[in-house]
């Protein structure tokens, strides 16, 4: 799968460079879970919180930070043949994936790796409305964070 990791600010490229091979490794991984080809592409953004804040609030209408947005491309669409391998965004808050691992008492590694795995899904059509989508999806996360020898019990540090 070919990544592409931008930065919503120049600030963030150089504190969080380190995480970009995170990033990697949990979309690779990912990809080769669901059996996805080289040639798909997804776009990664890292944040804050008032720049996701703005587009949780323009595209869900949620007047606060989240943690990640995911922006399937082709949700609903039938997409042309340029657009067939592009399987959409990933938008991540670095001060959510701070804040949450501070308050879940794992390290930050496995927090981004969570919050990566969690969008990425959310892409290809897995969701947690219901108890049955919800079992569905923790299990595929935890299958490929587990491949990645990444655990909820991950609270080594960076």
């Amino acid at each position: 799968m070919e990544v592409t990791i931008g930065y919503s600010q120049i600030g963030l490229s150089q504190e969080y460079q380190a995480w970009e091979e995170i990033i990697q490794r949990v979309l690779q991984t990912a990809a080769e879970v669901h059996r996805f080809s080289e040639e798909t592409e997804l776009s990664v953004l890292l944040c804050d919180n008032s720049y996701i804040h703005r587009l949780n609030k323009e595209y869900r209408q949620i007047d606060r930070p989240t943690d990640v947005l995911s922006f399937a491309l082709n949700e609903g669409d039938e997409s042309g043949p340029e657009e067939a391998n592009f399987l959409g965004d990933l938008i991540i808050s670095v001060d959510k994936v701070k804040e949450q691992a501070a308050a879940f008492g794992h390290s930050e590694t496995r927090e981004l790796a969570y919050l990566t795995v969690h969008g990425f899904l959310h892409i290809i059509g897995y969701d947690h409305m219901e108890e049955a989508e919800k079992q569905k999806m923790r299990a595929a996360e935890e299958e490929i964070l587990g491949r990645l020898l990444i655990t909820r019990e991950d609270i080594h540090g960076e």
